[in-house]
This record gives C-alpha cells, structure tokens and sequence, in this order.
C-alpha cells in the first residue's frame, strides 16, 4: 500500500501523547479483540455500550491501535504529505485515518446524513480515557464515551511476535479500518444493540466485530477513490486477511489456553473474520456487511 506523493494529509485527525499521560476518567471499554487482554475489555464494552437502529442504505457497521514513533511535533510538522506516510510509521497512519473518515463521510453523505470525524490518539504503555483507564496490554479500541481512537504505537510488533500477522502497512490500515468501523456503528446507533450481549458464536458481540472486519475490506475496496491511497495490490489484500485469520477466538484461545471453547468467543473465528473481510472487500459496498441477519 502506497500513498500519493501529492497527497495532503491532515495531521489534525491525530493527536499524539506518546511519553505523556492523558486524564479524562471513566471506565475502560471497547477493545479491538486482537490481544487476550482485548478480548476481556471487550466483554465490558458489550455489557456496557450499545448498537442497533435503522440502517437505510448504509447497512450494519462496527472498533484501534498502532506503529512506532516521533514526538508530538513531528507528526504535526512533518506529517503532511503522501511521502511522509510512505516513509514514517505515525504519517501512514495518519493518512489511513484520513482515507478511512473520507470514505465514510462519502458514504454518509449519499446516504442523507452527516458523519463525525474523531481524532485518534497515539499513546505509549498506558493512557486515560473517557471509558477509564486503559494499558497498552488493552490493543487497540474505540471509547464510545468520548467517541475517540486509541493506539498504542508498540502494538503491531506484539500483532507479529505473538500471533504471527505480518506487520506490514496495510495490516495497519485493516486494523484501523475496523476500529472505526465501531465509530460508525456509534453514529448509527448499532453498538446499542449488543448492549447486554452474551459471548458466544452467534452472539451479537461476534456480529458487531465480523461487521467490523466486514467494513474494513469496503474501505480497502474504496480506498484508492479517497485521493489518498495510490494502490493496494492484491498482496496486501492477503496480507489483511492472514491478519485477520490470526486473530480469530479460536486461534487465540488455542495459542493462549489450549483449548476452544466457541461459548466464549466474542470476535469471531478465524475463518469468519476472514470471510467477512473478503466479503466487505470484494462486494465493496457497505450494504453487503449485515451480520446481524441469518447465520454468521
């Protein structure tokens, strides 16, 4: 994946706290699902938060962490441009942010309504939040409390070291791609749906996150459109989806515990976050990604 040299980036979609703390008080929810601690915040995320409502032309949608860094100045200063993204970390994920908030406010446009850009916070080991505290153990996640991204700048090494993702640029954006994902499932109303929501493989909270996976593969589709991107060739695409599969409940639970136990999942099996993934990306329509109708 590669960005325009042209491009203009807009730095001011990020705000990076790496070195510091941030205070905002509340309790921590709305993991991502990617590391094992994720997955416990996220069972407090589905008792806590909520989803649901009518769709129209958008369909159902669904939640973050990052790269290595700079000082906060420099992604201010220096990360401006489709060059910096190609050469830095923190700009690529600049530039996804953007790519990922102008799609989806295309898509809420023909759609007669108005979608939120969110800033995404860059942090390191720990961080307060408007949902609570949160460490770096957490993986990457969206706080519906003060509607903003979190990444731990360290995570996508964890991501390769620990279940063998390629750490590669677009393995970043599809982890994006999917935390906001549960940005517009907050807009729309979606998230109030699982409030309550028990674990298991056709739990709601399985379906909001294959949503999620099913709405990062409609960006990709969609991203060379939003001026930013230059190409991601279908490598990438394979990449995304080998991310995705490295993630599911039951590769976790059998690297970690081993044993599955689908009564506990709350992401989804490997095989459908990859399904789901290729699905959004090959249909590229986000019309395509209900989950909440039929068998997953």
């Amino acid at each position: 994946m590669r960005f325009r040299r042209g491009a203009k980036l807009d730095p001011g979609q990020v705000t990076d706290v790496r070195g510091s703390r941030v205070g905002t008080g509340g309790l921590a929810v709305g993991g991502g699902g990617i590391g094992v601690a994720a997955l416990v915040v996220y069972l407090l995320y589905a008792v806590l938060s909520g989803g649901g409502g009518d769709l129209g032309q958008l369909g159902p949608l669904d939640n973050t962490q990052v790269g290595q860094g700079a000082t906060p100045s420099d992604v201010r200063q220096e990360c401006r441009s489709g060059e910096s993204a190609n050469e830095r970390d923190d700009c690529r994920i600049v530039g996804v942010v953007n790519s990922v908030q102008s799609f989806w406010s295309g898509v809420f446009q023909r759609s007669g309504k108005r979608y939120q850009d969110v800033n995404t916070v860059f942090f390191t080991d720990q961080v307060q939040t408007g949902c609570g505290f949160a460490s770096s153990d957490v993986g990457p996640f969206y706080c519906p409390a003060d509607k903003v991204v979190y990444i731990d700048l360290g995570f996508f090494d964890e991501l390769e070291s620990r279940f063998g993702a390629s750490d590669t640029p677009f393995v970043q954006a599809y982890v994006i791609a999917h935390e906001y994902g549960h940005h517009v499932q907050d807009q729309l109303g979606v998230l109030d749906s699982i409030r309550g929501s028990r674990q298991g493989p056709e739990s709601k909270a399985v379906r909001s996150e294959l949503q999620a996976d099913c709405y990062a593969g409609v960006w990709a589709a969609n991203a060379v459109q939003t001026g930013l991107i230059e190409q991601i060739p279908q490598s990438d695409i394979n990449d995304g989806l080998d991310a995705a599969a490295a993630i599911g409940d039951d590769r976790i639970q059998a690297q970690t515990q081993g044993q599955v136990n689908p009564e506990t999942w709350t992401h989804g099996s490997s095989e459908q976050r990859r399904r789901w993934f290729s699905r959004g990306y090959e249909q590229g329509k986000p019309a395509a990604c209900d989950t909440f109708s039929g068998s997953i």
